[in-house]
């Protein structure tokens, strides 16, 4: 599904790519994770063609991306900041980004499963964020694309809502999709995810299930097993 080879990335002197390696299979939840500064982002962004490497390859649904941007039409991308314009009301962000992307009957189902009934008349710059929030999940799921990125999904959200996002990736999984998320949530990440992707200082430090994790760190539950690999490279 997605394959990642030597990839290489550096802001001015800031190395925040070093050689990293990731295979990602098709089916599967797999969560990014990584302190602040590891190149989670750019990372994910690299995947998306908004970041370009300055070495390494990768491919998507077996296509370079360096040969095509068509390959971004089978993505649905989350982004951790949804910027969206404050003018306009919520249900004209939904047609236009439908006029887009294509027909679906989707954000029907949607907007009731997230309760936006009542602020499809307002304009975005006048929701809170959790409700932004809500609007940006909509516009990520009502497509129908093979490969699902949620970058911070949790950010903002209800108790009620969060129990709606995790059943939606449920559901999304069942289909055969593939799911990358990061967060900083670990008890989101320990319910949801199959497999873990661990960065830091821009190289893979580790990747499998969490059971694995806590194996190869001799801890006993999964947030003192990423505390251990910060303690032990910090020390």
């Amino acid at each position: 599904m997605v394959s990642i080879q030597n990839l290489y990335k550096k802001f001015g002197k800031n190395q925040v790519l070093s050689g990293v390696d990731l295979d990602i299979n098709s089916g599967g939840i797999f969560a990014v994770l990584g302190p602040n500064g590891s190149g989670k982002t750019t990372l994910i962004k690299s995947v998306l063609g908004m970041v370009i490497p300055n070495k390494g390859e990768i491919s998507v649904l077996g296509n370079n991306i360096k040969n095509s941007s068509n390959y971004r039409y089978k993505i649905d991308y989350l982004p951790q900041i949804a910027n969206f314009p404050s003018n306009l009301k919520v249900k004209e962000l939904v047609k236009m980004i439908k006029d887009l992307r294509g027909y679906t009957t989707e954000d029907l189902r949607l907007i009731e499963l997230f309760k936006l009934e009542p602020f499809l008349n307002k304009k975005l710059g006048t929701l809170s964020g959790g409700t932004k929030q809500k609007v940006n999940l909509v516009l990520t799921f009502m497509f129908n694309s093979p490969l699902i990125i949620l970058d911070e999904p949790t950010t903002g959200l209800d108790p009620i809502s969060l129990i709606r996002l995790k059943d939606l990736i449920q559901v999304e999984k069942a289909k055969g999709k593939t799911i990358l998320i990061t967060s900083h949530i670990m008890s989101f990440v320990e319910e949801v995810s199959d497999e873990i992707v661990f960065l830091l200082e821009g190289k893979i430090y580790f990747k499998g299930t969490i059971s694995e994790l806590k194996t190869k760190t001799n801890q006993p539950d999964f947030e003192h097993a990423i505390a251990s690999i910060l303690t032990d490279n910090h020390a």
